[in-house]
């Protein structure tokens, strides 16, 4: 059987939109750094290029010959690469407020973190196909006792990501797909509850043991709490209410972009907020630059086809026997779909800004291949999936 053609072209359309963006929204960027008003275009278009051709040929694979190894590999060497990193020299990593997250290879730089969260699905997937099933009711305990271990490996990749990389938004989507992954291996709810109750708890103590992340949540709340706490009484509300010690401009411009941008926006290459209002727009802010040039209805092409992507990924783990491929689909739509909300959410002030790109739009070569590698495996699994 062929792999699943509709989902191969509506991720190449979402990929081509990205290069498009690189280009309209990087003028201001390109200037800061003295390069080619191409510069940013032309990179992404190299890694669109190679993206959609690693996905091509990912697709032409043999799953039940490929699946697992190319999943392992990217496992355990993007694992021991972050491991790693923080004992390499300068020459051969680059470092980002003292966390070093990327591998200079010739002239570029990957984040082997973008390759270890389909690894790490993939991980998941083929573990939970042969250790879990339907809890029976179990109980409680038994279902902890037999998540120990997945607790553990978790809890290990957490405190590499979050301490060693200072990358708390990659811990969000990838407890929240771990999270999710449970329910759809067989777990009961109240596991579920009780480890979404786990993860929040470790949320916050990444939160309040490190002072960047507290002035962000405080940058936050500054701008959201007047519409916030105008549900509450005056004397709870003035207790909650914190002082504008940071001016949250980052919120603000992305906010002033989206409105801005109105219906049908201000056109192509006419945006305002992307000329040294907000920081590489062309990065973690593309939705705010998508708005404000391209209006309510560019964001809406792009959901809709977004939404078509995970549709179709949800399809080929509806339609396919093997729990392993089913497992693994599932994880990787979960993936991709809590990204791009957690960068919604986070550019339109509904949560704090995590740093978490958007797949396939956002400006940058890891993120671009490392959801490659994850839509070219769920292809690959797709050929053993009833797609008519």
């Amino acid at each position: 059987m062929s792999a699943d053609r509709k989902l191969f072209t509506l991720v190449s359309i979402l990929i081509f939109t990205g290069v498009i963006l690189s280009y309209t929204l990087a003028p201001y960027t390109t200037l800061l750094f003295g390069v080619n008003e191409f510069h940013f275009a032309i990179r992404q278009a190299v890694f669109a290029l190679l993206g959609i051709s690693l996905i091509f040929i990912l697709s032409q694979l043999d799953p039940d010959k490929w699946l697992t190894p190319i999943g392992f590999l990217l496992f355990l060497g993007s694992l021991f690469l972050m491991i790693a990193m923080p004992f390499l020299p300068e020459s051969l990593v680059s470092a980002v407020g003292g966390a070093k997250r990327w591998i200079k290879v010739a002239g570029f730089s990957l984040a082997p973190v973008e390759f270890f969260k389909v690894g790490f699905v993939y991980f998941l997937a083929w573990s939970f196909s042969r250790k879990l099933g339907d809890h029976g009711g179990m109980g409680l305990t038994n279902e902890f006792k037999r998540f120990i271990p997945y607790g553990v490996v978790f809890i290990g990749a957490m405190f590499v990501i979050a301490f060693l990389q200072k990358d708390l938004g990659q811990v969000v989507v990838l407890g929240l797909t771990l999270l999710f992954m449970l329910i759809f291996a067989g777990s009961s709810f109240r596991f579920f509850l009780s480890i979404l109750g786990g993860i929040f708890i470790s949320i916050l103590i990444f939160i309040f043991t490190a002072e960047h992340r507290i002035l962000r949540i405080k940058s936050w709340w500054s701008l959201a709490q007047n519409s916030v706490l105008e549900i509450f009484p005056a004397s709870i509300a003035d207790q909650l209410r914190v002082p504008v010690e940071v001016e949250p401009y980052q919120i603000g411009h992305s906010l002033n972009a989206i409105h801005n941008g109105g219906f049908i926006g201000v056109g192509l290459g006419n945006g305002t907020f992307k000329l040294g209002f907000l920081s590489e727009v062309h990065t973690d802010f593309v939705l705010a630059g998508l708005a404000e040039e391209f209006g309510f209805f560019g964001v809406f092409f792009v959901v809709v086809v977004f939404l078509w992507i995970l549709q179709r990924i949800f399809k080929v783990a509806n339609r396919t026997r093997d729990k392993s491929a089913y497992l693994f689909s599932i994880g990787i739509g979960l993936s991709l779909a809590f990204s791009f909300l957690v960068n919604a959410y986070g550019i339109s002030g509904i949560t704090p800004i995590k740093g978490i790109s958007v797949p396939f739009l956002s400006y940058g070569g890891s993120a671009m291949l490392g959801s490659a590698f994850g839509i070219g495996m769920v292809l690959m699994a797709s050929k053993k999936a009833d797609m008519s």
